[in-house]
């Protein structure tokens, strides 16, 4: 049986901070871009920012659920060779869990410590946040390397995308 949509105060509060996330990338860009930047220019910047800004801030706190918030019970896969935990966003109460229990109703790998996720998700936190940051700080300073460190970061996007939603053709 399906279940209907629910839009509640996890939903509201999630698009909220997306927002806010997405308004602070633009306020950023106007405090530290030449006035004269272009707007092509400009919306680049904006969407390396907010890119970093989630890379960091949400999916941080995706690996920060995995690793430390915990309930008792046996683990499906021993994970942290802790047999008696389980780990994941399932198992919290706090905001960023509550956010990744609500991603986990259309896929629940994001509500547990799933292998597949926490290894793209340290490859994204560790690896394309920090690169975002060094575009936008290459985008800054008017560097034009910023091309290529985008396209590699491009490139590393549609890798991750395919690697973390390609599993799921596989239940249809």
């Amino acid at each position: 049986m399906a279940s209907s949509a629910v839009i509640d105060q996890t939903t509201v509060t999630s698009l909220l901070a997306v927002a806010a996330i997405l308004a602070t990338a633009y306020w950023v860009s106007l405090r530290v871009l030449d006035k004269s930047t272009s707007l092509k220019l400009r919306v680049i910047y904006v969407w390396h920012f907010f890119d970093l800004l989630i890379h960091f801030l949400f999916e941080g706190s995706y690996l920060y659920n995995c690793f430390f918030t915990y309930a008792r019970g046996p683990s499906p896969d021993n994970f942290l060779s802790q047999p008696l935990r389980k780990y994941g966003s399932f198992y919290g109460t706090s905001p960023t869990a509550k956010l990744w229990q609500e991603y986990a109703k259309a896929d629940r790998r994001w509500g547990e410590a799933d292998l597949t996720i926490i290894s793209l998700e340290l490859l994204t936190v560790l690896g394309a946040g920090p690169l975002a940051t060094y575009v936008c700080y290459c985008m800054q300073k008017r560097d034009d390397r910023m091309w290529y460190w985008m396209t590699i970061l491009a490139t590393a996007e549609l890798y991750g995308g395919s690697g973390r939603f390609a599993p799921l053709l596989t239940e249809y």
